[in-house]
């Protein structure tokens, strides 16, 4: 006979610390991309994602939980009613992968692993708007964040989770959220920016982050908070959690180097721009192999995706979309390299899961073949077609029925006002004389600045310039 339902104590105790760790970051990100906006669109880049945090915490609560992690219908999502919000799950029996031969599943709460998954949903639409700082209205991105996250989120995570067809059919591997997360948020970003078009002025007027203290201070948040992100997903305290724990701070570690070695051959000086994205691009990358891959495996991911990534944010130049604070440059292609990775070095020997529980392979060096590799592959491009697709069309129809681009004067004067009715400095002058005084300083322009001969002919990276 199976002993009655036991709540493990230790496991719910970090799933409960994990959740407000990774609810941490949603502020963390606000204050990064803030720090990397120009200061008169400061405020409308926050607003992004701290609505994000209202909007699918309900949206969650209410069905998207049921469609990523309820019991699967038919491969693409999981039965809609058997989490339903009218709902409540208080009983003893209420507990997470609970069976019958194990009626204590992992001894966590139900509400306790809904309340996690409700805060990775949270940010990870929160990641998309970074690319259209500065020109998407307000109403439009809260409609675009309610149909992305209906539409494609809560059904990848069922995918790729919640016993849905990438996981179960095709298993790849995703320990934290590489290609459920990141790969997603960065498809989708793509797709809107492609529909709202590029930043007045952009790319020959240098838009420069405004307080590279608050870029630095996103990122360290952010980098706290990822440690519930990802060793938080092994959901129980055992070895794995500390693999994960461990190799999150080896590969951030190691993507802040590979980062800035590239900028000092590029351009001669390491900035604090630069180690925050490379922070961000090593976070990112591991995601997806934290638990599944050796710490030296996980440095060298770190040193590769930082260089890259660092490379990669150069490309929206070469090929004409404005992203403006490089979504894709670091998420989605982060995403994809922490993806492929697992595909070389994800080993048993480190996490008994990958075979016993995900029924997925050891990676190329592991003398696995390249068979993980194509899984992964084949999962990241099913999700990148998917989120990109649904992410243009959803902003289309937005942009052709309520607009989804603010007007140009309001871009040119201050979204923040336009939008929000409120400004996140205060940039009236000390006295009346000239010279454009806070204005000037916060890249505002006022009735008597005038365009200067020598503007740059060539376009300058945001991030790098600092």
């Amino acid at each position: 006979m199976p002993e009655a339902p036991t709540v493990h104590a230790g496991n719910t105790v970090w799933l409960l610390v994990s959740t407000a760790l990774v609810l941490l970051m949603t502020p963390g990100l606000a204050l990064f991309y803030g720090g990397l906006n120009r200061s008169k669109g400061v405020l409308n880049m926050m607003m992004m994602s701290f609505s994000a945090i209202g909007l699918i915490s309900v949206l969650w609560w209410f069905y998207g939980f049921s469609v990523a992690f309820g019991t699967d219908v038919n491969g693409f999502w999981g039965n809609i009613s058997q989490y339903l919000g009218t709902k409540t799950f208080l009983a003893e029996t209420d507990l997470w992968a609970a069976t019958a031969e194990n009626p204590s599943g992992t001894g966590i709460p139900l509400y306790v692993f809904m309340a996690f998954q409700m805060v990775f949903a949270v940010i990870t639409v929160a990641l998309i708007s970074g690319a259209i700082s500065d020109r998407a209205k307000f109403a439009g991105w809260l409609l675009f964040a309610f149909g992305w996250a209906t539409l494609v989120y809560f059904p990848v995570a069922h995918w790729v989770w919640g016993g849905g067809f990438i996981g179960a059919k095709i298993h790849a591997l995703d320990f934290a959220g590489g290609t459920a997360v990141h790969i997603n948020a960065g498809a989708a970003a793509l797709g809107v920016v492609l529909v709202l078009g590029k930043r007045l002025g952009w790319p020959k007027e240098v838009m420069k982050p405004h307080n590279i203290p608050l870029v630095a201070l996103g990122a360290g948040l952010l980098w706290f908070g990822w440690f519930g992100f990802n060793a938080g997903s092994e959901l129980t305290v055992d070895s794995v959690a500390g693999l994960a724990f461990i190799n999150t701070q080896l590969a951030t570690a190691a993507a802040v180097l590979g980062w800035i070695i590239v900028e000092w051959i590029r351009g001669g000086r390491p900035t604090l721009v630069g180690a925050s994205s490379g922070a961000i691009a090593g976070l990112v990358a591991i995601t997806p192999a934290c638990g599944f891959i050796a710490p030296w495996a996980a440095v060298l991911l770190g040193l590769v995706a930082g260089a890259v990534c660092a490379v990669a944010v150069g490309l929206k130049y070469k090929l004409g979309y404005d992203d403006s604070l490089d979504v894709v440059g670091v998420h989605f292609v982060g995403g994809w390299i922490g993806s492929l990775w697992l595909g070389l070095f994800a080993t048993n020997s480190v996490n008994g899961a990958i075979s016993d529980v995900v029924g997925a392979s050891d990676g190329l060096f592991y003398g696995g073949g390249a068979t993980q590799l194509g899984r992964q592959a084949l999962a990241g491009l099913i999700v990148t077609a998917w989120s990109f697709g649904i992410a243009w069309l959803l902003a289309f129809a937005i942009e052709k029925t309520i607009g989804f681009r603010v007007s140009g004067e309001a871009e040119v004067d201050s979204i923040d006002l336009a939008e929000h009715a409120e400004s996140g400095y205060d940039l009236s002058t000390a006295s009346g004389s000239g010279g454009g005084g806070a204005f000037a300083m916060a890249g505002i322009g006022t009735p008597n600045s005038s365009t200067t001969a020598d503007e740059p002919a060539s376009p300058v990276s945001e991030k790098v310039a600092g």
